[in-house]
């Protein structure tokens, strides 16, 4: 347990109410105090929490909401900190310490949940951690008012073995792994507040966007691992080992890997494919929804994701139907009987244009004659339209009922192949040759 000298919060406390009891004037100004401190922390969170609530708090929404969630015990914290540290000589001040002690752990818990929850924002799984993690910081505060946390600690540094030079002992390796855990959580949680205000930065492109957000990241989780690693006590030089064996990987397996994350960058950075996209990538036509570090994600037409590696875009052919405008030319074929008026044909084609909202005036729609087959004329109506990122198949649908309706009504045909079979009886001469109809003759 406790030494004498340095008695615990819990101890100390247990030994004040047994000298001087609960009514003694030692208790009572501890208490006035602690209400004192517990005032002025409310008093001045409420203040700031409105403040940040204001034109700082839509600047920076994703880390404000953190602090304020952690305002009041942290000033109340340290309001009890400065009372203990200033406390005369001789009185005594266990109330003070151990109520320190609680909302010590009280924020870090609030921290703790805090973090996981904005830094793991759409994982199910951390629902299920942080009740774990709560409790184990409980339990930390438990063995710390006790005084049997310094011996647990003693205990775990005597368990160890020796790796080189170095001695590694089982509390060096859970210090060790709680400082890399904490490190990088705060990395990340930065790297999130960074992400917010960046992503919503309207005058900057998307793609670039994008890049500025991973590049942080990546910044942010290196110098984490930089800070981490010498808190462990393990030295940077063991990087460039890493960094050698991580070369040979790539040069062995990983090239498709590296290549994938090299050529995400290369699309973020040209700007040759922006989220938002109309795109059509080995005859899958959708929508860029999201481009991360390895792939292009594409929301087909029929509500499909198709996951795109990133080297396929930079190797192969992309096209975009909306690189550098919204407009699409969008054709619609059809076939005319023989012998029909191709002047009426026409106009009435350009007819069923011209009361579609989606269907630019200019440039204006026209027909062509694209050959003479087997059994009609071969037409082609085209238009344009503004509005690409709300697909043709609606639209194409809606004009081929409009010509169906008005070549019904001019009473112009529509052809389909026809054949005609003759049935001959056993033993008669062959007809005589005779010139073929139409093969939509009816």
């Amino acid at each position: 347990m406790a030494s004498a000298s340095n008695p615990t919060p819990l101890f100390e406390f247990l030994e004040d109410l047994q000298r001087a009891g609960l009514i003694g004037p030692q208790f009572g100004v501890q208490l006035l105090v602690l209400l004192a401190c517990a005032t002025v922390a409310w008093l001045l969170s409420r203040s700031l929490r409105t403040r940040l609530q204001g034109s700082v708090a839509q600047r920076w929404r994703f880390g404000s909401q953190g602090l304020a969630t952690l305002m009041f015990p942290l000033l109340f914290w340290m309001g009890l900190e400065l009372a203990v540290l200033f406390w005369p000589v001789g009185h005594g001040r266990a109330l003070l310490r151990l109520s320190a002690s609680l909302l010590f752990t009280i924020l870090m818990v609030r921290a703790a949940v805090y973090l996981l929850q904005e830094v793991f924002v759409q994982s199910a799984w951390i629902r299920r951690v942080i009740p774990w993690v709560a409790g184990a910081l409980w339990i930390g505060f438990a063995l710390h008012i006790t005084g049997v946390l310094p011996q647990l600690q003693a205990g775990l540094d005597s368990i160890g073995f020796n790796l080189g030079k170095q001695h590694v002992s089982l509390l060096m390796v859970i210090q060790g792994l709680l400082s890399i855990v904490l490190t990088m959580l705060i990395a990340l949680w930065v790297g999130r507040v960074f992400e917010r205000r960046v992503m919503a930065a309207q005058s900057l492109n998307m793609s670039l966007r994008v890049v500025i957000t991973k590049v942080i990241r990546t910044l942010l989780i290196i110098v984490g691992v930089m800070i981490a690693l010498p808190l462990v006590g393990i030295d940077l030089t063991v990087l460039s080992v890493f960094g050698g064996a991580l070369g040979v990987g790539l040069g062995f397996g990983l090239q498709k890997i590296a290549s994938n994350y090299v050529s995400g960058f290369i699309i973020l950075l040209d700007g040759s494919i922006r989220i938002g996209d109309i795109v059509n990538i080995d005859n899958r036509q959708g929508t860029v929804i999201a481009i991360t570090s390895r792939y292009v994600l594409l929301k087909l037409a029929d509500g499909a994701e198709a996951i795109i590696p990133n080297e396929s875009l930079i190797t192969g052919t992309v096209l975009n139907l909306s690189h550098s405008d919204q407009k699409l030319r969008v054709a619609v074929p059809i076939q005319v009987a023989y012998g029909t008026d191709l002047e009426q044909a026409i106009a009435l084609m350009i007819s069923t244009t011209t009361d579609e909202p989606r269907i630019l005036l200019d440039p204006p729609a026209q027909v062509f004659v694209k050959g003479f087959g087997e059994s009609g004329i071969d037409l082609e109506l085209g238009f344009w339209i503004g509005d690409a990122d709300q697909g043709v198949a609606a639209l194409r649908s809606q004009i081929n009922i409009k010509l169906w309706k008005v070549f019904s009504a001019q009473g112009i045909e529509i052809p389909y192949p026809r054949r005609d079979l003759y049935l001959l009886p056993s033993g008669a001469a062959t007809p005589p040759f005779e010139p073929a109809q139409s093969s939509s003759a009816r």
